[in-house]
Formats: structure tokens, C-alpha cells, sequence
């Protein structure tokens, strides 16, 4: 685990997110970086196709026991 440092106007948009997604910050702050990640790895999926990819490979997962 490590810090990652953020500027306090992102800090509060992050806060504010979490209470409408009923997440913690540190886990609002996870999912942003995640889908980030996957939009910058997949620039031509949406951000629906990208959570619909995510279910799919956690579904295979847990399918295969992992």
C-alpha cells in the first residue's frame, strides 16, 4: 500500500462521490484509478462496455474458483 497525494479540490470531489456511491473514499478513489486505467488501456470502449467487461472477467473468475 502506498500514498498517493491529490489535490484538496480532488480530495473533495472524490468524498462527495463516495457518499452518492455509498463507497468509503479510499475505494471511490480505487474505482476512479481503475476504470482510468482500463478507458487509457481500451480508448474505444464506453465507460458502460468497460463495467460490463469487468463483470464478465470477475464472473469467469469466480466461475473457475479464483
Amino acid at each position: 500500500m502506498g500514498i498517493v497525494k491529490i489535490s484538496d479540490e480532488l480530495h473533495d470531489e472524490v468524498r462527495e462521490a463516495s457518499t452518492v456511491m455509498s463507497r468509503s473514499i479510499n475505494a471511490q478513489a480505487e474505482f476512479w484509478i481503475k476504470v482510468g486505467r482500463l478507458a487509457e488501456e481500451n480508448p474505444t470502449m464506453t465507460f458502460i462496455e468497460i463495467i460490463a467487461a469487468e463483470r464478465q472477467r470477475v464472473k469467469a473468475r469466480e466461475y473457475q474458483g479464483k
